[in-house]
């Protein structure tokens, strides 16, 4: 395996000047920096991660609290995009990732397995943030970013929910519908965010949604969201347009329109959220907002890594990110 001796050797440079380029010290000049890094890559450098970390007092190692208590996991493709994309934008910059665990008996804690594996930074998504064991691991002396909920004294990446349920109920006030229920999902930052946004554009559009319209269901839980759909669809006077707390929850929905022998959206309009790949391919497609989960998940490795790599300049930020309403074919104009 070649080394820096031999990459200066080839360069014609010191030992120190090639460990200054391959650190992107500033005090060496782009064409010197790119001109030793092609040398390294041709040479099949590759920089001993034990020493590395001792020498910068870093494991390259970032940490990921991700526990999803519907047992969805991975599969909660909204997640897995934000997750992939975080971990394309960490290894794009030398760092590996690791998910964060408290079950093993050595770590007794978040915060305890991620001082133990020595993590540079934690990413957090997807959790109660209220448990004690979360609050716990933002209040130590580690870096941390989170998605959808803001720490005191840490960045934090979220999706624009306001404006997306804004977007949504006036494209379907904009196709005619006055009488529009929603499906909400369990209690949380987002859902209140959400649901508010929901009933103050209401208002400002004029709407009346009864108290009836407005029931709750889990998210991603279609049994419920069926059971709830047939609910709506059986009172004196049903909704004219249902929205869902999620795309894969709206399945619910679908199949109790079925059931009742409706068509979607020639008797009933419905509405989805996330904007997730596979919508696409249900007849008609799912109109939806489309969250931009893969920026969301690069702007929270690139914030994570400036905190870590650059702690003075880095000023913790709450980052919105805005996604689209995704038009398919489950709204009718009326």
């Amino acid at each position: 395996m070649a080394s820096m001796k031999d990459i200066s050797e080839v360069c014609g440079v010191s030992i120190a000047t090639v460990s200054k380029a391959l650190n992107d010290h500033a005090d060496i000049g782009e064409a010197t920096k790119r001109h030793i890094r092609e040398v390294a890559q041709q040479l099949g450098y590759s920089p001993n991660a034990a020493a590395k970390a001792l020498k910068t007092r870093r494991s390259y190692n970032l940490g990921i609290l991700f526990v999803d208590k519907a047992n969805n996991g991975l599969t909660h493709e909204h997640f897995s995009l934000v997750l992939d994309h975080f971990k394309r934008v960490a290894e794009s910059r030398g760092y590996d990732i690791t998910f964060i665990s408290s079950g093993h008996e050595s770590y007794e804690s978040y915060l305890k397995h991620a001082t133990y594996r020595g993590f540079d930074g934690v990413l957090i998504a997807c959790v109660d943030y209220t448990e004690p064991q979360v609050q716990e691991l933002a209040k130590g002396k580690i870096p941390i970013v989170s998605v959808d909920y803001a720490f005191d004294g840490h960045s934090a990446v979220f999706s624009n929910d306001e404006q997306g349920m804004r977007d949504l109920l006036k494209y379907c006030y904009d196709m005619g519908h006055r009488r529009i229920a929603y499906v909400y999902g369990e209690r949380s930052s987002v859902t209140e965010k959400r649901l508010n946004a929901f009933k103050s554009t209401a208002a400002e559009l004029g709407l009346k949604i009864p108290e009836r319209y407005l029931t709750r269901a889990e998210y991603r839980k279609t049994d419920l969201s069926r059971e709830r759909t047939l609910q709506l669809l059986s009172l004196p006077q049903p909704p004219t347009c249902i929205f869902y707390p999620d795309d894969f929850a709206a399945l619910g929905g679908i199949d109790a329109i079925s059931t009742m022998g409706l068509k979607i959206p020639d008797d009933i309009s419905v509405v989805g959220y996330d904007g997730i790949r596979w919508t696409r391919h249900l007849t008609p497609h799912l109109t939806t907002l489309r969250q931009n989960a893969e920026k969301i998940g690069e702007v929270a490795a690139e914030k994570l890594i400036d905190a870590i790599e650059h702690p003075k300049e880095t000023k913790p930020e709450h980052i919105v990110v805005d996604g689209h309403v995704y038009i398919g074919g489950s709204v009718k104009r009326i």
